[in-house]
């Protein structure tokens, strides 16, 4: 028997309308990085994204079209989101500091054939040009008709500027009506194993993804969110459309990420809550010293995209007196997995979160998980049936264990392991304790090739100021503290930084390639 119910799809789409019809006083706000601050109301938004989606269709672009954006976070990339799975077709989000070879690659892959590209990307476009000409037709610069650059395209590809193209559309679209399990948004990874895949997320699925977070962050009516983690990636493209839906939260997005300026920019907006990875609460945290400053507004702090370890948890808690940080875990396939509980000071310091509509279990101490917001293949991939169990569980590569039967512990990746005379050593174990040394800002903690033992541990540092710790200070500090002898380790390298993607993941590959001379 069906229920009597009303049928209305999760659309995306109402994210927006809602928005706009019921929070007149909530504001998307766009940064630049330039210092200029851009208000607009969440009716304007949406006005204008119906706009963009008459332009569109202006162009060519049908239902499930895929329309490629490669910029920053403003507010011409918030208004693409919606225009695009508004109306049908796939946003496909491209990470810009992807090298140039893969940006053609997954450009080819998505079938992109509008590419919405912001100016200080021309030169980037100019040089893939010929090997992307058969899929995109149309290049459309996010700004102005001030800011359109000098740009020569191959025969057969058009160049547009976004501004004008919305001046020239009629406000009349109407948002249509379809299946909410209906491609809306297209993520790819960021490679680092191989090439780029591509997750693709319906409608419904960036619904379930809200439903089971907004409730855990202490959002009200009112509450103003910062949004500096890149829209390209599933992590700030969930924040941005969460805004509008949750009791009308103002959206701030930051177009690039800088601790000093993010912390003016929440004074100036008394931000209440915000998301990012854990350099950037390590960043926000040393800003906020430096301007003597313990953001009074701020409520939230979400923290994933890494471990987040407990020390630096404590640290933002007694330095921003009212505010608490909830660590999540997910990735591009598993997105928002797990969402630290708030107010619980003992789970919240020590675990990922607490397990939400996500089916997550433990084999042989390797995460998987399946749910309504997570991937069942990667597009144009026939052949990915190892990423998968027998029961539909994704394989996530993370190791964990659970706390109390209800909270997951993320203690690292399967591959990062380091395998020492047979001995299993937990990177992150070390990282954890280590990085509440005084004198260590950041910390990556790998294996390399020992003729000896197999593998030996390596801590790579960056020094919080000109004195980083011996060796000998960090061995003794990690006996203290009940590490195991054989764990310690055997090498420390003082390094400027740490190589990262642009989601704050420190990227352990290169590390690695670096230490023992092998080109990645």
């Amino acid at each position: 028997m069906l229920g009597l119910m009303q049928q209305k799809p999760l659309l995306i789409s109402s994210l927006l309308t809602h928005a706009a019809r019921h929070h007149a006083q909530a504001e998307v706000v766009s940064a630049t990085g330039e210092g200029n601050t851009r208000h607009a109301s969440w009716a304007g938004t949406e006005q204008r994204a119906r706009r963009l989606a008459r332009a569109l269709q202006g162009l060519g672009v049908a239902p499930q079209d895929r329309v490629g954006t490669l910029g920053w976070n403003d507010h011409r990339h918030l208004e693409i989101y919606y225009a695009t799975s508004g109306m049908g077709a796939i946003c496909h989000t491209i990470n810009p500091r992807l090298a140039p070879d893969d940006i053609a690659y997954i450009v080819n892959h998505a079938g992109d054939g509008v590419l919405c590209v912001d100016p200080g990307f021309a030169a980037l476009i100019g040089g893939i040009g010929a090997r992307i000409k058969d899929s995109v037709r149309d290049i459309v610069m996010m700004t102005d008709a001030a800011g359109m650059p000098a740009l020569e395209l191959p025969t057969g590809m058009h160049l547009h500027c976004y501004d004008e193209l919305l001046d020239a559309a009629d406000d009349d679209y109407v948002w249509p009506t379809f299946d909410e399990n209906t491609a809306s948004a297209l993520c790819y990874t960021s490679g680092t194993t191989g090439r780029p895949k591509g997750v693709l997320h319906t409608h419904n699925s960036i619904h379930a993804l809200i439903s089971q977070i907004g409730d855990r962050w202490l959002v009200d009516g009112g509450d103003v969110f910062l949004v500096p983690s890149p829209i390209a990636h599933i992590g700030g493209s969930i924040y941005a459309f969460e805004c509008p839906l949750l009791l009308g939260t103002t959206a701030v997005l930051m177009e690039r990420w800088d601790p000093d300026a993010a912390v003016q920019l929440m004074l100036d907006e008394r931000c209440t809550h915000m998301a990012g990875a854990t350099p950037f609460l390590v960043g926000l945290l040393a800003a906020a010293e430096r301007a003597a400053t313990r953001l009074p507004d701020l409520k939230v702090f979400i923290c994933g995209g890494a471990s987040v370890p407990a020390s630096l948890i404590r640290d933002a808690a007694a330095y921003f007196e009212r505010a608490v940080v909830s660590r999540v875990y997910g990735s591009t396939e598993v997105p928002v997995t797990t969402v630290g509980a708030l107010g619980d000071v003992e789970h919240a310091a020590d675990t990922d979160g607490r397990a939400g509509i996500a089916d997550i279990k433990l084999v042989d101490g390797e995460i998987r998980a399946r749910g309504p917001q997570m991937l069942v293949g990667y597009l144009h991939t026939e052949d990915e049936t190892g990423s998968f169990d027998d029961e539909g569980f994704f394989r996530t590569g993370d190791l964990g264990r659970w706390v109390d039967d209800e909270y997951l512990v993320v203690t690292g990746r399967a591959k990062d392991i380091i395998i020492r005379n047979g001995e299993n050593i937990s990177p992150k174990e070390i990282e954890d304790i280590l990085i509440g040394h005084a004198g260590i800002a950041e910390i990556a903690v790998v294996g390399i090739p020992d003729e000896r033992t197999g593998e030996r541990a390596c801590a790579v540092i960056v020094a919080s100021d000109d004195s980083a710790p011996a060796l000998t200070d960090l061995r003794e500090l990690l006996m203290r503290e009940g590490l195991a002898k054989f764990k310690v380790p055997e090498q420390v390298e003082i390094w400027d930084s740490l190589p990262k993607n642009d989601a704050g993941k420190v990227l352990k590959h290169q590390i690695r390639a670096r230490l023992t001379r092998v080109d990645v």
